[in-house]
C-alpha cells in the first residue's frame, strides 16, 4: 500500500512539473480587461473567435473578453471598449464588419475599432507584422455575434453634392 500511495505522489509531482513547463513555454498574455467586458454580447464574440489570425496561435489571456494570437504578441482583441461615435477618423468596411482605424502616435500600432456595433470591439497590431486585410477578415465571425446598428457614410453619402 505504501509503495502504491508513493507511485501516486511521484505521478501528481510529474504532472505538475509537466504542467508547469508546459505553462512556462507559452506565458499568459496581460490585458487590460475593457469597461463593458462583462456585457454578455462580449461572451458570444469570446466563443466565436477563431484558433488562429493571420496564421498566429490564440494564446490565453489573464482578463474577461480579451484574446491574444502570436508569441509574442501580434494581434491583441478587447470587447466591452467604448463605443465610438461619428468620427472623421478613416473608417475600412471588411466584410460587412464596419472599423474605425487608428495609427498610434510613436508607435507601429494600428488600433482598429468596430464601428456601430454595442459592444465594441478593439484590435491592436502592426501593419508591418500582420497584414491588417487578414487580421479584420480573421476575426469577421466573431465580431459579427454583436449585431450591427450604425454604418460608416462617406461625405457623399450625407451630402447631396453635384457631379
Amino acid at each position: 500500500m505504501r509503495r502504491d500511495s508513493r507511485a501516486a505522489a511521484r505521478a501528481a509531482v510529474v504532472g505538475t512539473l509537466l504542467m508547469a513547463t508546459l505553462a512556462a513555454c507559452s506565458p499568459v498574455v496581460d490585458v487590460d480587461a475593457a469597461p463593458d467586458a462583462a456585457n454578455p454580447a462580449c461572451a458570444e464574440v469570446m466563443v466565436a473567435l477563431p484558433k488562429q489570425v493571420a496564421e498566429n496561435d490564440l494564446r490565453e489571456t489573464n482578463s474577461q473578453a480579451t484574446a491574444a494570437w502570436g508569441e509574442p504578441s501580434k494581434v491583441v482583441l478587447r470587447c466591452g471598449v467604448q463605443v465610438p461615435g461619428p468620427t472623421t477618423d478613416s473608417c475600412a468596411s471588411v466584410n460587412e464588419i464596419d472599423w474605425i482605424i487608428r495609427e498610434t502616435e510613436g508607435s507601429e500600432t494600428w488600433i482598429a475599432t468596430t464601428y456601430g456595433r454595442n459592444p465594441a470591439v478593439e484590435v491592436l497590431f502592426d501593419p508591418n507584422v500582420v497584414a491588417s486585410s487578414t487580421v479584420l477578415v480573421d476575426l469577421g465571425g466573431a465580431v459579427s455575434q454583436v449585431e450591427q446598428s450604425e454604418e460608416c457614410l462617406d461625405l457623399n453619402d450625407t451630402l447631396d453634392l453635384p457631379s
